[in-house]
């Protein structure tokens, strides 16, 4: 297996594997390289979204340039707690980042939210957010803004009376009963084209399906989240407990 630093082609070779959704794992097969050594370099040059073999190269000669030897006896970074291992953590964080892009969020709010996630408080302070993903705090103060406005977090005071920043199992239930809520004033506007447009026209009839499908979809949506919700706060049955005697 080649050692030492990733060389322009083997970005190249990357830049092309995530171009065809590729996996890291099946990526770093091709390269005969570690999972984690893949990871690492997308997760640290923009994600796979915005990933570029030039940008990528040239920011690793910058911080080659930057880097200085470590004093010894110096401090070194606090081990992940209950035995984690950080390349399997930063990789899964970087999955989870990119199926929440994915479904809808940007990436910043993408990363505020895996970042609650997993983190076994699952709270943190705007200052404790932008450490850790590395970034100005107006950019969590504008992902915040935007995830609150979708129910997908929520704000505490903490006993020193700042804003700490929640995700809990409750609160998917509650981003779900919002979302399910966001179709009424679709389907309030829609009869009120109804009326409109008269209720024997073409157009009139389109808008009334409309709003019948998106009443079905709106009540279907809040009785299961209703009946899954206990789902929330049992504890799961481990494989000892579910297999049958």
């Amino acid at each position: 297996m080649p050692g030492g630093r990733l060389t322009v082609q083997e970005r190249q070779q990357i830049a092309l594997g995530l171009a065809d959704s590729l996996p890291y794992a099946e990526i770093a097969r091709r390269l005969e390289r570690p999972t984690s050594t893949v990871t690492r370099e997308v997760t640290r040059n923009g994600g796979p979204l915005a990933y570029r073999a030039d940008l990528a190269q040239r920011a690793t000669g910058h911080r080659a340039r930057r880097r200085r030897p470590a004093a010894p006896g110096g401090p070194h970074p606090a081990p992940h707690p209950h035995g984690r291992d950080d390349e399997a953590v930063a990789a899964y964080e970087e999955q989870l980042t990119t199926v929440l892009m994915a479904s809808g969020l940007n990436r910043m709010a993408a990363r505020v939210v895996t970042c609650l996630s997993t983190t076994d408080a699952g709270s943190l302070t705007a200052a404790e957010l932008a450490r850790r993903l590395q970034v100005s705090p107006a950019s969590i103060s504008k992902a915040i803004a935007f995830l609150e406005s979708q129910s997908l977090v929520r704000r505490e005071r903490d006993e020193r009376r700042r804003d700490r920043y929640i995700v809990d199992d409750e609160l998917y239930y509650q981003a779900v009963i919002a979302s399910a809520r966001a179709n009424d004033r679709i389907i309030d506007t829609a009869r009120q084209g109804v009326a409109v447009l008269g209720p024997d026209t073409p157009a009139a009839v389109r808008l009334e399906n409309i709003a019948r499908f998106l009443t079905f979809i709106s009540e279907s949506i809040v009785r299961a989240a209703e009946q899954a919700r206990e789902v929330l706060h049992t504890k799961p049955a481990t494989a000892a407990e579910g297999t049958p005697q």
